[in-house]
């Protein structure tokens, strides 16, 4: 499992999406819920050290962060990995390369090429593995709201090899 430095929602965005993750769960589409907490990934990799949390924290400083969670979208090809577009700001793309510049050294072996700055998607995970038949019904649930306006309150690191997440700043 890989380790992440993301960016955590506030309440009432959290919780439309997680409404999203369980409408899917009852059509029978394999969502996030219940395993995970609604994010968005800033940068990741094989491993990242714990001590970039003190040097993040001045970036944690910068949050609550305006943003909006759009348009449904999809990576891959056959069981494909639905999500949702949060919409690029430039304060946004402004902090996810500051995120990346200060991660990248504390990061092993290196960083996956997804989350560089110019290739990098600010996207939320609704569900994996959606096969074809599946895919129409589920993007009528994940376009519903069409879009929602939110906010990012906090940035965490997850290390996915202990299921841990440590809240930054």
């Amino acid at each position: 499992m890989v380790h992440s430095i993301e960016l955590v929602f506030d309440p009432d965005s959290e919780t439309a999406i997680r409404r999203i993750w369980e409408e899917l769960a009852h059509a029978g589409i394999p969502s996030q819920a219940p395993a995970s907490r609604p994010h968005v990934t800033l940068v990741v990799a094989d491993h990242i050290a714990p001590d970039v949390d003190a040097l993040l924290a001045p970036l944690a400083q910068r949050l609550p962060l305006a943003c909006t969670v759009g348009a449904s979208l999809l990576f891959g090809k056959s069981n494909a990995i639905l999500t949702r577009l949060v919409v690029p700001t430039a304060e946004l793309l402004a902090l996810h390369a500051e995120v990346y510049r200060r991660c990248l050294p504390h990061m092993a072996p290196a960083p996956m090429p997804n989350c560089l700055p110019g290739q990098w998607t600010a996207h939320t995970t609704l569900a994996r593995r959606v096969g074809g038949h599946q895919l129409g019904r589920a993007l009528r649930i994940a376009g519903r709201p069409a879009q929602f306006d939110g906010r990012f309150v906090a940035l965490r690191r997850w290390d996915g090899k202990q299921r841990a997440e440590y809240l930054i700043g």
